[in-house]
């Protein structure tokens, strides 16, 4: 009797073979995305164009992009280093919101001349350690809570969500509020805004920090012995403690850095495109980083362009309705088509398929 597919001995563990899944699954969502575009195009492949000419073929959408990836970057790579540590954190909206309030906190304090003698540069760096240091503090009370009491860490992170939306609520209604009716702070000075790095487009210097946290990420997690032992309690918690690793010390210290680039994303969104601490700012950032991070596999390197890819399908979107007249809701199918065919992938890890007939120079069919 034939068997469509047979289990391997071992899951494929090549980077290039699960580079070749993750494409041929997102190619398969683009080519059905097509079909639902031809009820209202002749060509689907003019409504590609639209959405990538849009978000990507101008300075002004490549800008608009550049800035809606870059806080997606930064709390996907914040997950990479939580999951892949064992830590199942998803309080990274509730990060995002701490990290705005402490950034955009440091910011007003300019406007009484406070910080009038600080350098730009020097401004910057002691925002991103406020920002970083709050997030990391809040996720970190996640990852203690789990260490020493053993509470899931996956329900504790969600409802800490609620509470930092809730602290911002607080305020920017009272303490932190603007003179008027709206529950926001005052415009921050133009002095602590994040600089543009592209000439007439919005592309602010928050890309810069995430590709810089990237990079320090994947130091982390490939070069360093304190990423081997997060992987490796990741891994395998009880082999790590018999291999003398302090599991409880990793799973603290994974929340921490996990919060503390979640936090980033709010500095970001903060100096670089509100320009004042709002209530809802995260607006569903926090959630859509986690899924930057699984169709990036956790791989920190791939985080960038499959953020970037993310957020051009985004951007472009009301391009394709006003150029095709197709409604914008068929893209964010084509979003969730992508993340469902990427982590279907994962089946051919673990599973060959088995052809009917021998293919030519193979004894089995295996394919």
């Amino acid at each position: 009797m034939w068997n469509m597919f047979e289990r391997r001995l071992a899951p494929t563990e090549s980077p290039w073979a699960i580079a070749a899944m993750t494409f041929g699954s997102v190619v398969l969502a683009f080519l059905i995305g097509a079909v639902l575009f031809l009820p209202f195009v002749s060509n689907p492949i003019d409504a590609y164009v639209s959405l990538f000419e849009a978000s990507l073929g101008s300075m002004r959408g490549l800008g608009i992009t550049l800035n809606r990836a870059a806080p997606l970057i930064v709390i996907a790579l914040g997950t990479c280093v939580a999951w892949r540590a064992g830590f199942g954190y998803l309080g990274f909206e509730g990060c995002l919101t701490i990290g705005a309030a402490a950034s955009a906190w440091f910011a007003l304090l300019a406007l009484d001349g406070g910080l009038a003698f600080i350098p730009s540069i020097l401004f910057f760096a002691v925002a991103i350690c406020i920002s970083f240091g709050a997030g990391g503090a809040w996720a970190g009370g996640v990852g203690l809570f789990r260490s020493r009491f053993g509470g899931n860490e996956v329900l504790i992170s969600l409802m800490t969500n609620y509470v930092a939306a809730f602290i911002v609520q607080y305020l920017v209604s009272g303490p932190m509020r603007a003179p008027g009716s709206l529950p926001q702070t005052p415009r921050l000075p133009t002095e602590t805004w994040l600089p543009g790095i592209i000439p007439e487009t919005r592309a602010h210097a928050g890309i810069l920090i995430a590709l810089a946290a990237t990079g320090l990420v994947w130091l982390l997690m490939s070069r360093m012995r304190l990423g081997y032992e997060l992987i490796v309690t990741g891994l395998n918690p009880f082999a790590a403690r018999y291999g003398g690793i302090n599991v409880g010390r990793r799973y603290v210290l994974a929340a921490f850095l996990a919060g503390g680039l979640g936090a980033l994303a709010g500095l970001i969104e903060v100096l670089g495109t509100q320009h004042r601490l709002l209530d809802g700012l995260s607006g569903g950032i926090g959630f859509i980083g986690i899924v930057v991070a699984l169709l990036a596999k956790l791989n920190p390197l791939a985080v960038v362009p499959t953020a970037v890819l993310y957020a051009a399908l985004s951007v472009g979107a009301d391009a394709v309705q006003r150029s095709t007249g197709a409604p914008s809701s068929i893209i964010f199918i084509l979003q969730s088509l992508i993340v469902l065919f990427v982590m279907a992938s994962d089946f051919l890890r673990y599973w060959t398929i088995r052809l009917p007939f021998k293919s030519p120079g193979s004894e089995s069919g295996k394919v």
